[in-house]
């Protein structure tokens, strides 16, 4: 593990490794959360790293040491369309992870969905309500090539939001309408856990970890109330400097 200016760093050789290591921590971190009594609460992202740790976990199934029942699960980000529509980070997720996990139905905070008679306003206004003051335990992330993370964009009014959630438009990635949650929100997470892999994700994470701006970089404007980790892998890292890479990485 190397720190960067009170960031954790843990560098795999692959997007796999990556998407194995933060299933096989979440598991043992949300267990080790559970043996103090504890119902944590969980924040989930999208994207290709997740889902394929999304997938170990389901593969793990009854043998988990996480009672699945007894975890809240949250969203960072939602896209603004239809609950079964593909696009949805909490399709993705459920549709892995419910089958094989006996999660609770009233412990899955889903954002509300283009089809179930709100609009995009009032979706956002919806999930605040129901999140209101909850501090997550960890929550996840991803991080575009853009250093975007959940929705919020450079140099974008979602940048500058106030408040838990907000409504997106003119995302620059499509689809344009989303939900999400504010940097403010994210910070009050305990752990922050970030996912990255790809050499398309390489500049950004060194600009990040190196002292980037958050309104450039919205990634540089997340930490966890206690900790900050990130989970990457060598082609993610590739532009760091090569003192702060394991060698066997280099």
């Amino acid at each position: 593990m190397t720190e960067v200016r009170g960031h954790e760093v843990l560098f795999h050789l692959s997007a796999d490794d990556v998407a194995e290591a933060l299933s096989t921590r979440l598991s043992a971190r949300l267990a080790e959360l559970q043996r103090d009594f504890q119902t944590p609460q969980l924040c989930l992202t999208g994207g290709r790293i997740a889902t394929r740790a999304y997938q170990r976990l389901a593969e793990d199934g009854h043998r988990s040491a996480v009672d699945w029942s007894r975890v809240d699960l949250w969203w960072g980000d939602e896209r603004f369309v239809p609950a079964d529509d593909e696009d949805r980070n909490d399709k993705q997720a459920l549709d892995l992870l419910r089958p094989a996990l006996g999660l609770a139905p009233e412990r899955i905070h889903r954002m509300p969905a283009s089809d179930e008679g709100l609009d995009l306003d009032a979706a956002a206004e919806a999930y605040a309500r129901e999140l209101g003051s909850t501090p997550f335990d960890i929550c996840l992330l991803g991080m575009g090539p853009d250093g975007h993370v959940a929705s919020i964009f450079p140099e974008h009014p979602s940048g500058y939001a106030t408040g838990t959630v907000i409504a997106v438009r003119s995302s620059p990635k499509p689809p344009p309408l989303r939900t999400s949650l504010t940097l403010a929100s994210i910070n009050t997470s305990r752990e922050v856990w970030f996912c990255v892999s790809g050499e398309d994700k390489a500049a950004a994470l060194t600009m990040t970890l190196l002292g980037a701006g958050p309104v450039q970089l919205p990634a540089a404007g997340v930490a966890g109330t206690q900790r900050t980790l990130w989970l990457v892998d060598k082609a993610a890292a590739s532009q760091l400097p090569a003192d702060l890479i394991p060698p066997g990485l280099r």
